[in-house]
């Protein structure tokens, strides 16, 4: 496998990534068994794992998406959160997962979760690919979670750094840009 020359460090490699997300659409289909999902993909940076964990997933499953930014081009959260894109159609009564790339202070999360609540979805349950222990500030409960990963800025497989690195096959850590 070729290494990006941004990449310090690989952390996840692409077998251990896909493994983790069979296991976590195993799991997810055995909790909601004989129920329809509502699956809530939060652009921009989850759209590879949700491809992914979707097809995991033998449910019923409806796909919405929502655009959330609170990034821009910095390696840290401005901590205010913008809907760039709001889903389409009414929430309420529906089981939702929603399904994000990252939690790391979970200030976005708690701000959407806050927001859906509004709309009287029956649940809402998170699925994320990786976790920041390290850099919360607000107290996030994950159901779904794939890997905790170390306080540094990651990239590849979704996620990105002012819009580069989405498309690496592989979770790493930026060299220092």
């Amino acid at each position: 496998m070729t290494v990006h020359p941004d990449v310090k460090e690989i952390l996840l490699d692409e077998k251990t990534i896909a493994r983790r997300v069979a296991e976590l659409g195993a799991q997810i289909s055995k909790d909601y068994a004989g129920k329809s999902l509502t699956a809530l993909v939060v652009l921009k940076g989850s759209f590879v794992f949700a491809a992914d964990l979707l097809r995991a997933i033998d449910v019923q499953t409806k796909v919405e998406f929502i655009g959330l930014r609170s990034y821009g081009s910095r390696t840290s959260t401005s901590g205010v959160v913008e809907i760039t894109m709001d889903v389409k159609y009414p929430l309420n009564g529906h089981d939702v997962l929603i399904i994000e790339d990252i939690v790391d202070t979970g200030l976005t999360l708690d701000y959407l979760k806050n927001n859906l609540a509004t709309r009287k979805p029956a649940s809402i349950k998170l699925a994320s690919l990786l976790h920041k222990p390290e850099r919360g500030v607000k107290d996030m409960s994950i159901d779904y979670l794939g890997f905790t990963v170390p306080n540094e800025f990651v990239i590849g497989y979704g996620l990105d750094f002012d819009g580069r690195y989405r498309n690496l096959p592989y979770v790493g850590i930026m060299k220092t840009p």
